[in-house]
């Protein structure tokens, strides 16, 4: 394409100052049909090429070879112009500040980690509905051991969940350790309707303080210590038991603080006690869904 002729267009239509335009012009040219013709080869590969992982790499080498025949015909063109290299680094910068858009905000990330702390290495925390302990934090992520999912009690599943540092902006992000290092867990039993329900929750009280009371003092300190920074107003920390009504007896539920790395043994605990305690009295029973069916005899 003449540059000229590309200059008079420019004149022409009133913008015959702007700076470089026909290599400007050229170059935008020239990357719409590099992209064009690399995503024709790309589809073209896909409907004939059945093998997915033989695909992938094709795929990889056919954008890895238009960028790389993109960048070379660029620098010809701004260098055999004579034009000032000015405006083609600037270009380039740009270009290589979109493409390493996420590497930056990343690193912003990390940045935002290292100085203010959302969690630290050891933590248990919960992000992008991803739970589990902080093991490793680097530039570009934070690698956490998953808790949870498949497994009850929030226990280690073994895998490891690699978050980029940038989730820290968009995502909701959970610290179950930071300032306060206790969390509230919830467990219920069903008895009869026709169980003595006040000595059972009197049981379920006597068995969950007699295991929380250590945990209740070192709570309350925590407590004073965090609300120096956060407003943290829990005025009752002792384990309590709650009462409803379900279809086929009385629900209670203990509420009641524990360590949250020891949730799942706090539990199996107290079931544990539950059963011995209950399997004492003649007059509590557990209850569980029942149908009766009645015979018309005639």
């Amino acid at each position: 394409m003449d540059q000229n002729v590309m200059v008079e267009f420019f004149e022409n239509i009133g913008i015959g100052n702007i700076e470089l335009n026909s290599n400007l012009v050229i170059s935008i040219i020239l990357i719409l049909s590099i992209w064009i013709i690399n995503r024709v080869l790309i589809k073209i590969t896909h409907k004939y090429m059945e093998n997915v992982q033989r695909f992938y790499y094709v795929k990889k080498l056919i954008n890895y070879s238009s960028i790389t025949i993109l960048l070379i015909v660029l620098i010809s063109i701004w260098l055999m112009s004579g034009q000032s290299m000015t405006t083609f680094l600037g270009l380039l910068s740009a270009g290589f500040a979109i493409a390493l858009k996420d590497l930056l905000i990343n690193f912003a990330g990390w940045l935002f980690i290292i100085l203010k702390k959302p969690f630290e290495v050891g933590d248990r925390i919960e992000i992008n509905n991803s739970a589990g302990d902080v093991i490793d934090q680097r530039i570009f992520q934070f690698t956490i051991i998953e808790i949870g999912n498949w497994v009850d009690g929030d226990q280690s599943t073994g895998r490891l969940i690699h978050v980029p540092n940038s989730k820290v902006f968009t995502d909701n992000l959970a610290n179950f350790t930071k300032a306060f290092q206790f969390i509230w867990s919830e467990m219920s039993v069903i008895i009869t309707f026709e169980s003595d329900w006040q000595k059972a929750k009197k049981i379920l009280l006597e068995i969950v303080d007699n295991k929380e009371i250590s945990i209740i003092d070192d709570a309350k300190s925590q407590i004073k210590e965090a609300s120096l920074k956060y407003m943290i107003m829990y005025k009752n920390l002792t384990p309590i038991v709650y009462t409803s009504i379900e279809d086929y007896g009385i629900k209670l539920t203990i509420r009641y603080l524990c360590d949250p790395r020891n949730r799942r043994s706090s539990r199996h605990a107290i079931y544990e006690k539950i059963l011995l305690a209950f399997n004492e009295e003649m007059d509590i029973e557990f209850a569980y869904p029942t149908q009766k069916i009645y015979f018309n005899d005639k």
